[in-house]
């Protein structure tokens, strides 16, 4: 039986390493320590948001439609998953004024949306 890998320690918290590899086909087991993926470190909400902001490619209208959050909420979830991966996260606005209005024109966000990032980021 086979299990999912876990990144962080169930007691701590901490990021786990993985010691042991092995293959199923001829056996040969690899002992070391071995660092996992920044990926195996995010919680089961950041990846099933990744998934689907992957799999939107990363349009983040598609984004909002497909989990029916907000633009600030998707803009949000995205900082968290960055700054999980161990990235910065930029404090100042996501956009500008005008980048907001250029998003709208373009029929990108909604109207509601841009209202939202406008009361976000104070305009």
């Amino acid at each position: 039986m086979s299990y999912k890998v876990i990144g962080k320690c169930p007691v701590c918290s901490s990021k786990l390493k993985a010691i042991k590899l092995k293959c199923n086909q001829c056996g040969t087991a690899i002992e070391n320590e071995f660092e996992l993926s920044k990926f195996e470190y995010l919680s089961a909400e950041q990846l099933n948001f990744m998934e689907i902001f992957v799999m939107c490619r990363g349009n983040i209208k598609d984004v909002e439609r497909e989990l029916g959050i907000s633009y600030p909420t998707v803009r949000s979830k995205l900082d968290e998953v960055i700054g999980a991966l161990g990235y910065p996260v930029s404090k100042k606005p996501a956009v500008n004024q005008n980048e907001i209005i250029d998003l709208l024109e373009k029929g990108e966000i909604t109207a509601d949306a841009a209202l939202a990032m406008m009361k976000e980021n104070k305009y």
